[in-house]
């Protein structure tokens, strides 16, 4: 073993250590020798291979069961009589499986967002919990100059494909800095800034960017669908990455760039080897991934770091050894018994006591000696050592994770749908066939005829109007019919029995994914929801388990690999704690943001109760139920503090409505004194304007006749209208 030099930016951050350096195993002189020499490291991994694989047996067992109950097919053991004659299966298994299925998706994806969540700790240490400002100390003059005040803070990680957009990132803070004050504000108009919540909301972003990157969606809908069917789905992962982003140049040429990111994929059951006396991921002292690949993609793994180049060349000339299992008959249905050209790759992640370590031929270095055990990363080919490091994530962990359907708390591995309504589909297949024999056979008439009272050699053939002539004998009936009873009714009731009870057996009612004429209680909308509700119950468990196996400890590590591998993101360090959020998305967004909007018409007009409700965070949830990007729609205090500011400046500056209009929009009682229809007024009658007063509509005064003539004047004019 050597110490090689830290790597470079385009080396895999997988491959580091707390030291950022790497402890790997090296191609000195002769290879084929030195692996010969390793080859107690070789052992142990095929000991330990051979060990999960014989204890795995059992649970092989179950899958293939469960995988032949979904696919509709009858296993060898199944042996039909020879008076069978339908062979028909009901496939009610895959119609379960696929509700579970579909219920896990919907839950977990219920909103735009991954399933995982980063919030500050109640008590932060290493970033200040709340600080305050008071707006009113901000001059106009200073809003403009300190709205316009942009921070870059230094940056390693960033996508290719938006550097240009993200070139630029405005500290929340910086604009302020001069004013702030530890601890919440104290009087009237201060505004409360919290930094610990926006690190956490700037390191959510982060990672839910890096699994968008790796397409970790996708993998969690592969690992929920081997979960229901099988009763565990297995995700590996976080692991660094070399992500292509394409790149043409001016020229047209293809440059493309590389980037490393954090990458989660999911794992076949069936690939899977764990610690065979663990129940639980964190029992495991080791697990084993079983690779097959092709000879293009074995050479393919000297492009990634730290894979020794001859060891793999050699495992190549050796020629392929990947070997069929018995369950890959089953699975693979086009299988010709040629044999298969792969090659059969072991990737060991486990803990080795130093002492076994060192008497399997590893040359620990002098700083892990002290160590009782250490943790390594093992790839083995044809007895070929083609990758050796010692586990490089701080602290140290496997980076798989294993989720049960179904709990089983003594077994690593859990209960599936399918499993659990093995028996009734039984039930349901052996109904169903006996209730199509039974039809088809009372469906025919049985012929029974006397042929000493017919003519002979007549064709037996029956069809409407068939004549067979008869001769001389003893008189009576020479042709019965025998019709046999058909009892296929009471045999449909018994695989409807069966299905209700596979409907208890799996917790999934066969309403909740289609099935009609429901009665009693189902046929109204309230009871519809009343069912639907308690149906949701057993889903409600299984993405309970989703948050403790894997979304919990998923964020966690994924954190730790950023904190880790940092990329000099300052902005998002903090005292952050990850919340797995599958339970969350139970609740319906609908229903969240009606219950949001309720709460806060109930708070807005009560003046006691309003002090007390945070209402930033009820439009964050608001924005964020409805699938909105609540960082770009709204502001956060400080903005929100400026925009007030500027808000109230231009308000200044607009012209001002009549003082009773103002009055009206204001909220004040409008004056009765104004009856001029400028919005002054009120519904009561109000006082009539007097001749010559504004708003007096009489002839000779007022605004439509202009200035009242003189008494005098008015006398000698003569009387208008018609005379009488």
């Amino acid at each position: 073993m050597a110490l090689m030099d830290p790597p470079k930016q385009d080396v895999s951050s997988d491959d580091l250590t707390e030291n950022d350096e790497i402890v790997v195993l090296e191609e000195d002189g002769d290879v084929e020798q030195e692996n010969m020499d390793y080859g107690g490291v070789v052992d142990l991994v095929n000991n330990a291979f051979q060990r999960s694989k014989d204890r795995r047996l059992s649970d092989e067992t179950r899958w293939l069961t469960a995988y032949r109950n979904y696919r509709g097919i009858y296993s060898q053991d199944v042996q039909f009589t020879s008076t069978e004659k339908s062979q028909a299966f009901v496939k009610i298994t895959k119609t379960k499986v696929l509700a579970a299925y579909s219920q896990l998706t919907d839950v977990l994806f219920a909103g735009s967002k991954f399933p995982i969540g980063i919030e500050p700790r109640k008590n932060p240490v290493g970033a200040e919990d709340a600080v305050n400002f008071d707006p009113n100390q901000l001059t106009a003059d200073k809003v403009k100059e300190k709205a316009n005040v942009d921070y870059t803070p230094p940056r390693k990680y960033v996508r290719p494909d938006l550097e240009k957009d993200l070139g630029v990132y405005k500290d929340t803070l910086n604009p302020v800095k001069d004013e702030l004050v530890q601890g919440p504000g104290i009087t009237p108009s201060a505004i409360t800034y919290e930094p610990a919540k926006k690190a956490a909301l700037l390191m959510e972003k982060t990672m839910h960017d890096q699994l968008e990157e790796s397409q970790a969606s996708k993998h969690l809908r592969s690992m929920a669908f081997e979960a229901s069917l099988f009763g565990t789905g297995i995700i590996k992962g976080p692991f660094a990455f070399d992500k292509e982003y394409p790149n043409w140049d001016e020229e047209g040429n293809y440059n493309p760039d590389y980037q490393t990111i954090p990458k989660v994929e999911s794992v076949s059951i069936w690939d899977f080897y764990p610690d065979p006396d663990a129940r639980n991921m964190s029992e495991c002292e080791y697990t084993i991934q079983r690779h097959r690949l092709s000879r293009s993609q074995l050479r393919g793994l000297k492009n990634r770091p730290h894979f020794r180049d001859e060891s793999i060349e050699l495992a190549v000339e050796y020629g392929a050894n990947y070997i069929e299992e018995y369950w890959e008959h089953t699975l693979d249905e086009n299988q010709n018994g040629d044999g298969v050209d792969r090659y059969e790759v072991l990737e060991f992640w486990g803990i080795l006591d130093t002492e076994v370590a060192i008497e399997a031929g590893l040359e620990i270095p002098d700083e892990f000696e002290d160590r009782e055990e250490v943790q390594v990363n093992v790839w083995i080919s044809n007895g070929q050592i083609i990758r050796l490091v010692l586990n490089p994530f701080t602290p140290n962990r496997i980076p798989y994770h294993s989720v049960p359907f179904e709990v089983n708390p003594y077994s690593f591995f859990g209960v599936g749908v399918a499993e659990n309504m093995e028996d009734t589909q039984l039930l349901m297949n052996g109904t169903m066939r006996m209730a199509v024999d039974n039809s088809a056979l009372s469906g025919n008439l049985l012929i029974e005829v006397d042929e000493t009272n017919l003519v002979p050699g007549q064709d037996m053939e029956v069809y409407p109007g068939k004549v067979f002539r008869r001769q001389a004998g003893a008189p009576g009936q020479a042709i019965f019919g025998t019709k046999f009873p058909n009892v296929s009714q009471e045999l449909m009731m018994m695989f409807d029995k069966a299905r209700q009870l596979a409907d208890e057996a799996t917790g999934i009612p066969s309403f909740s994914h289609g099935q009609t004429g429901v009665t009693g209680v189902g046929r109204t909308a309230a009871g519809m929801s009343m069912l639907m509700g308690a149906a949701a119950m057993s889903i409600k468990a299984v993405v309970s388990n989703i948050d403790d196996y894997l979304l919990s400890p998923l964020g966690k590590a994924l954190f730790a690999f950023n904190m880790q591998f940092a990329f000099d993101q300052e902005y998002t360090k903090g005292d952050l704690e990850v919340i797995a959020k599958g339970t969350e998305s139970l609740m319906r967004n609908e229903v969240r943001s009606q219950r949001l909007i309720q709460f806060m018409q109930m708070t807005a007009g009560n003046q006691t109760l309003a002090p007390f409700v945070k209402y930033d965070y009820i439009l964050r949830e608001m924005a964020a139920s409805m699938d909105l990007d609540e960082d770009k729609i709204l502001n956060d205090p400080r903005e929100a503090a400026i925009q007030a500011q500027m808000m109230a400046e231009i308000q200044k500056l607009m012209p001002q409505p009549p003082q009773g209009a103002q009055q009206a929009q204001q909220g004040g009682a409008p004056s009765v004194d104004d009856p001029t229809g400028t919005g002054g007024g009120n519904i009561a009658p109000g006082n009539a304007p007097e001749p010559g007063a504004p708003g007096y509509t009489g002839a000779g005064g007022g605004d439509n006749g202009g200035q009242r003539p003189p008494p005098q004047q008015a006398a000698q004019q003569p009387p208008q209208g018609p005379v009488q």
